[in-house]
């Protein structure tokens, strides 16, 4: 855990303070960074710890926003699609999907194939093989447990997957900080100060982590919370006017079932015509999303019974032989879209564009972020430090955050790294690919840090097979204040079919033996990870 910081430590002036360190933010602050601004990022949780973590972890363009005419949006996903592939190649990879039709959608195989064409079209930069329509036989050849009856055909075609979006929210982070900026989770927003003629001149802040109040000045804020972007304005804005109006989207995950897809499927469901994904994941497979209003907690978004129910349910009509039951559900999760508030009505047809709001001329030195998607973070970064930079009234570097790799990316080919981890690092191979696809070219720094301690290079976790050297490498160069943060959204090992609990022991002792911890510490951090867990609804324990 970081030292509390002295009063003095924030009392230089800062160009931009973002506010909200999940995907739009730590992009934010990563650009702003790379382009000579000072940064102050902060976030009253972990980094990656809110919306980001509760994705469908999918780097799409939105097929279903052609059906809404978003076409722009379409064309800025797929383009942005292509630079994550570039500059997080150990983060985002190509997935091949099928989308089934059958008699009963609303969508014709003509109307699929219609849209299959101008996905192509939008994206004429792509890496990624073209899309085939297959005939019934073809389509049940390639994926058998799907439903035969009333089965049309299917569009086969690639998009991308992001495994670990709370990585890449980290990964941005990093590279922020490295670059110079203030990097501070566990750091709430209490008040937006006001100064003179009512411009937004700095942050209230509180400390969760030592209970301390600090005040932090900017000329330029950013509020990119998500779906908090209303609870930090406070009474900023009129009393009555929000500017989310966010959905909830539940997702499940489960064991490798019978008649399990070998790629994605894309389908529509039976009950409500709502389009959701079944994608091998992790391991697993992560089944979702739905999407519905939500007026709740935003610090406990659960997924429901009925939920549950609904996501199973819609599994075992499209994969008969799956035989899934709300009971064999490994762990669920939850979260809400930070969309533009909007009327009641259809919540898919809400606009997944994001919005930069300028709160001037009312409220100068003020932005406010509304919506935004993981696949297009870096797109919306850029647009946000070039208004950012234009309220400045200063020269700055030009964006190039879609040229240079994040920090666990590489210049060159990653194949060729990966080959090379493999031969020098002296660790089995399954162990070297796992340390690969989270750390990336990083992988290396984590097996140094088992120099010495030759404990540190052995399995923690059986489940996942994380080594004790991502423990005190995760706490001691990744901004990990917590175990909860060292779990869930650095090793990953929160995400295994057991949700990290059979784990936390383990890790707590490590940190014990290794990193200085007193036992009464281990306790705590255990208990804070067991609780956050919680949320997961993790069937072991239902099964306690």
């Amino acid at each position: 855990m970081r030292n509390p910081l002295p009063q003095s430590a924030l009392e230089r002036p800062f160009d931009v303070i973002v506010i909200g360190a999940g995907i739009n933010g730590a992009g934010i602050a990563r650009d702003a960074s790379l382009r000579g601004l000072s940064v102050l990022l902060v976030d009253k949780h972990d980094i990656g710890a809110g919306t980001t973590s509760r994705s469908t972890r999918l780097v799409h363009g939105g097929l279903r926003y052609l059906e809404h005419r978003e076409l722009p949006l379409v064309r800025e996903s797929l383009r942005e699609r292509e630079v994550l592939l570039h500059i997080a190649p150990h983060l985002v990879h190509p997935l091949s999907f099928l989308l089934p039709v059958y008699e009963e959608h609303r969508r014709g195989t003509k109307l699929i194939r219609m849209g299959m064409m101008a996905y192509d079209a939008l994206s004429l930069d792509k890496s990624m093989s073209r899309h085939r329509m297959l005939n019934r036989a073809e389509a049940l050849q390639r994926e058998p447990g799907l439903r035969r009856e009333r089965l049309r055909g299917a569009a086969a075609y690639y998009d991308a997957q992001a495994e670990y979006p709370e990585r890449l929210s980290l990964e941005n982070a990093l590279d922020a900080r490295r670059l110079g900026a203030v990097v501070l989770p566990y750091m709430r927003v209490t008040e937006l100060q006001r100064g003179q003629g009512g411009r937004v001149s700095g942050v209230a802040l509180h400390d969760e982590l030592h209970e301390v109040d600090h005040v932090a000045h900017g000329a330029v804020i950013v509020n990119a919370a998500g779906p908090w972007v209303d609870r930090v304005l406070g009474p900023i804005e009129p009393a009555g006017q929000r500017m989310i109006g966010g959905t909830k989207g539940s997702h499940l995950v489960v064991e490798p079932f019978p008649g399990a897809p070998k790629e994605a499927v894309y389908a529509e469901a039976v009950e409500d015509g709502r389009p959701y994904f079944v994608v091998p994941w992790n391991g697993l497979y992560l089944i979702g999303t739905t999407d519905t209003r939500f007026e709740g907690d935003l610090d406990r978004v659960e997924a429901t019974d009925e939920e549950v129910a609904y996501l199973v349910s819609e599994t075992n009509k499209l994969f008969p032989e799956a035989g899934l039951s709300p009971e064999k559900v490994l762990y669920t999760y939850a979260g809400v879209r930070p969309l533009p508030a909007a009327p009641e009505g259809d919540e898919a047809s809400i606009t997944r564009s994001h919005v930069i709001h300028d709160h001037a001329p009312g409220v100068e030195g003020l932005l406010s972020i509304v919506g935004g998607k993981i696949t297009t973070y870096r797109q919306l970064a850029e647009e946000v430090v070039d208004a950012v930079v234009k309220k400045l009234d200063r020269k700055a570097g030009k964006c190039r955050t879609h040229q240079i790799p994040l920090p666990g990316g590489t210049a060159y080919r990653f194949e060729l790294f990966r080959d090379r981890f493999h031969a020098t690092s002296g660790l089995p191979r399954a162990t070297a690919d796992r340390l690969l696809r989270i750390y990336g070219t990083r992988a290396a720094e984590v097996v140094d840090h088992a120099n010495g301690r030759p404990a540190l290079r052995e399995p923690f976790d059986a489940e996942t097979g994380a080594i004790g050297a991502e423990i005190a490498f995760t706490l001691q160069t990744e901004l990990a204040e917590t175990l909860a943060d060292v779990l869930a959204r650095r090793t990953m090992v929160g995400f295994g079919a057991d949700a990290g609990l059979s784990a936390v022991d383990a890790a707590a002792e490590i940190a014990v033996r290794h990193l200085g911890w007193d036992d009464a510490r281990a306790e705590r951090e255990a208990a804070r990870f067991r609780a956050e867990a919680e949320l997961l609804r993790p069937r072991a324990y239902s099964a306690s």
